[in-house]
């Protein structure tokens, strides 16, 4: 049981500090030449979020490029939707349900804090959230 807290994302994991930087994925496979998945994955949520005026944290786009959570630019429109409607009825932080993953949004920042995959929710904890939205 993984227990997921809201200051400390995932308890027992080092905070990470500096979060507004996509954080670095080491390649699967050192020698085959051209940017690896994580870096594309970074580079396509920087500019879906950019549109939809939603932003993912380094700890998200980490949690994202492990867990194989692929989010597509629909799925973020209707992510920026959500913190919207979220703001306007006085959300800070809160859980985002869709068919792929949950994930944890500060609504002020407009920020997507860090995802949990389907396969992972059972006896998952979430903590310091206000509000729940299933998007």
């Amino acid at each position: 049981m993984t227990s997921v807290d809201i200051e400390n994302r995932i308890i027992g994991a080092i905070p990470r500090t500096g979060a507004s930087k996509p954080a670095a994925v080491p390649a699967a496979n050192p020698s085959t030449s051209g940017p690896s998945f994580g870096q594309i994955l970074s580079d396509q949520l920087v500019v879906s979020g950019a549109k939809a005026n939603v932003k993912f944290s380094g700890h998200a786009q980490s949690r994202l490029a492990s867990r194989n959570i692929q989010l597509t630019s629909e799925d973020i429109a209707k992510i920026g939707d959500g913190i919207t409607k979220a703001a306007a009825k006085g959300a800070k932080e809160s859980l985002f349900l869709t068919d792929k993953a949950a994930l944890v949004v500060s609504v002020a920042n407009r920020t997507v804090i860090t995802a949990v995959d389907k396969t992972a929710l059972k006896d998952n904890i979430f903590t310091n959230i206000d509000s729940a939205m299933i998007i």
